[in-house]
């Protein structure tokens, strides 16, 4: 499923990249500085709130509004309760998703809008409902689109959505795409910071920039598998069914969004769950059809035809663990218990959002590889 040897070809890789994910991934800090400049032109760092929101609700479709929803929710922790409004409808297409908000949001919420398209006709109603309720709402959406027009200055405040430096990559992937993520999320934290949410001024900011622009200098596609560490994750999940185990702070919604962005980009199914609830979770998947050493039929047998099997190998992403307690011990016990294959993620020294960053850029790059490497890219 996986060809490795492409992985180290650099110029192949340019070629096999027809949606610019590689270059995608390599601009995100640069979206994070843009994102901070749009945000602090759109006068959110004047600001002076009357106090903190009883909620914050978070709307927007598809894979990047979803990752911005669970990345705020584990940011602001017991601060605020974080709510993701769901979209309905008979399609996943700008025109049929709709919005609704709960029956108790009222004047003391926050309603926060993110979208990469602005299209959404869903979104503008939305909005239009949190103005008649009294809801404060901040949208992050494209310069030219009909959301920011329905919004900006009657119905809440827009932020422009930071456009990657060199031109848009692929609509179909734009969503999933690894910049636009960090597009949409950093206007919305320095707002949450200006509310006293999170801790995310300025200079953190420019800290996050930079902690991207080093591990996309580590892990960019002219640096060789042996010293990269997003290549070698994508090496080492060819032909296999990964369960992600995450541990630790904003770690959860890495994994998650690490499983999606596989399926959405590479067409791999992966799982992922948090320690310790992941060990009981997916215990059975180390013991099953997925098994190391599952074959039940004839070793002697002649395989030259068939598919190689899907075998389950753990990826350990592990923040920092407060307070030393770690499930991590028992997580390689148990992998290794089942001759289990396992990776393991940890950042560098750093605050809290430079960790996430760098979680967030390592797999992100890996997830292009693991795309841009297999049959079916």
């Amino acid at each position: 499923m996986l060809d490795e040897s492409l992985l180290d070809a650099p110029e192949a890789l340019a070629r096999a990249d027809r949606r610019g994910l590689l270059r995608g991934a390599a601009e995100a800090g640069a979206r994070v500085r843009t994102a901070a400049r749009h945000a602090a032109e759109a006068g959110i760092g004047n600001l002076a709130p009357e106090g903190r929101p009883r909620a914050v609700l978070v709307a927007g479709p598809g894979a990047a509004a979803s990752g911005v929803a669970d990345l705020i929710a584990a940011l602001v922790g017991a601060a605020a309760p974080v709510v993701r409004i769901h979209s309905t409808g008979v399609a996943p297409a700008a025109g049929a998703l709709r919005w609704a908000l709960p029956g108790w949001a009222g004047s003391v919420d926050l309603l926060l809008i993110a979208t990469a398209d602005g299209s959404e006709p869903g979104l503008a109603q939305l909005a239009e409902q949190a103005y008649r309720r009294g809801c404060t709402v901040v949208a992050v959406a494209p310069t030219r689109s009909p959301l920011r027009e329905a919004v900006n200055g009657v119905h809440g405040l827009v932020v422009p959505l930071a456009a990657a430096p060199h031109g848009e990559y692929d609509a179909e992937t734009e969503g999933a795409g690894p910049g636009t993520l960090w597009a949409l999320l950093t206007p919305l934290l320095s707002l949450l910071d200006r509310l006293g949410l999170v801790d995310a001024p300025a200079e953190v900011l420019q800290s996050v920039a930079d902690r991207l622009d080093h591990t996309a200098e580590r892990c960019g596609p002219a640096i060789a598998t042996y010293s990269n560490p997003a290549k070698t994750l994508a090496a080492e999940l060819a032909d296999s069914l990964p369960l992600i185990w995450t541990e630790a702070g904003a770690a959860g919604p890495v994994g998650r969004r690490f499983a999606a962005v596989l399926t959405d980009l590479a067409g791999r199914p992966a799982l992922a769950a948090e320690l310790p609830e992941a060990l009981p979770a997916h215990g059975q998947l180390l013991a099953g059809a997925f098994a190391a050493g599952a074959d039940p039929d004839d070793f002697f047998r002649d395989r030259v035809d068939e598919p190689e099997a899907m075998r389950a190998r753990v990826v350990l992403l592990r923040g920092r663990p407060t307070g030393g307690l770690s499930a991590a011990p028992a997580a390689r016990e148990l992998a290794l218990s089942h001759d289990t294959a396992i990776s393991e993620l940890e950042p560098e020294e750093g605050a809290e959002l430079e960790t996430l960053a760098e979680l967030l850029a390592v797999t992100d790059f890996a997830a292009v590889y693991v795309a841009l490497a297999s049959q079916n890219h």
